[in-house]
Parts: C-alpha cells; sequence; structure tokens
C-alpha cells in the first residue's frame, strides 16, 4: 500500500510543477513552459491513475486537492512573490484538516 501513496506523491508533484509552470507559458506562446506543462499533467495523470488501483478515488482525489493547493501556494509565493490573506491561509488549513481526519478516521481508507 505504501508504494500507492508514493505514487499518488508523484502524481501531486508533477500536478505541481505543471500547474505552477501555467502561468510561464504565457498562454502556451512560450515552449519550453507550455513543454513542461504538459509533460507534467501527463506524468500526474499517469501516476494518479496508478494509485488508484489501491486507494480509493474520492481519498486520493481529497489527499491530492489538499495538499496540491498547499503547494501551489507555496510555489505561487516563491516564484511569482504572490502572497495570500488571512482567510485564504484559514481555508487552506480547512481543506488540510479534512484530509488528515479523513485519513485518521474514515473506514473508507484501506491502509
Amino acid at each position: 500500500m505504501t508504494k500507492y501513496y508514493l505514487y499518488l506523491l508523484l502524481a501531486i508533484f508533477s500536478e505541481v510543477v505543471a500547474t505552477t509552470s501555467l502561468k510561464a507559458t504565457e498562454s502556451f506562446t512560450k515552449l519550453v513552459p507550455s513543454l513542461i506543462v504538459v509533460v507534467g499533467y501527463m506524468i500526474a495523470f499517469l501516476f494518479l491513475s496508478i494509485c488508484l488501483e489501491r486507494i480509493t478515488v474520492g481519498v486520493a482525489y481529497a489527499i491530492w486537492s489538499g495538499v496540491g493547493i498547499i503547494l501551489v501556494a507555496l510555489a505561487g509565493f516563491v516564484f511569482y512573490r504572490q502572497s495570500l490573506d488571512a482567510p485564504a491561509v484559514v481555508g487552506m488549513a480547512l481543506i488540510v484538516a479534512g484530509v488528515v481526519v479523513m485519513n485518521l478516521f474514515s473506514g473508507s481508507i484501506v491502509h
């Protein structure tokens, strides 16, 4: 089971790289960032599909979105100097809390 969570993390990382690179494509007019986006999403969905062999789709997507939101926000801050206000941070914390609750207490998660 652990390797499927590794696949999920690879999917998340690839999606974060692709999403963060979207701004740099300048509406897909820049070749290298555009290729990073396309390849990043291809890798992300490949690993997401593999992890779904053992992780339920709802749980995988909850983890994907929760972790992805945090990482994309951090990448936006680091690479584009985009900051978040307090309500945005609270909202993200609630998403992460939901993922933690699901993983700790839900019977629908296979460990």
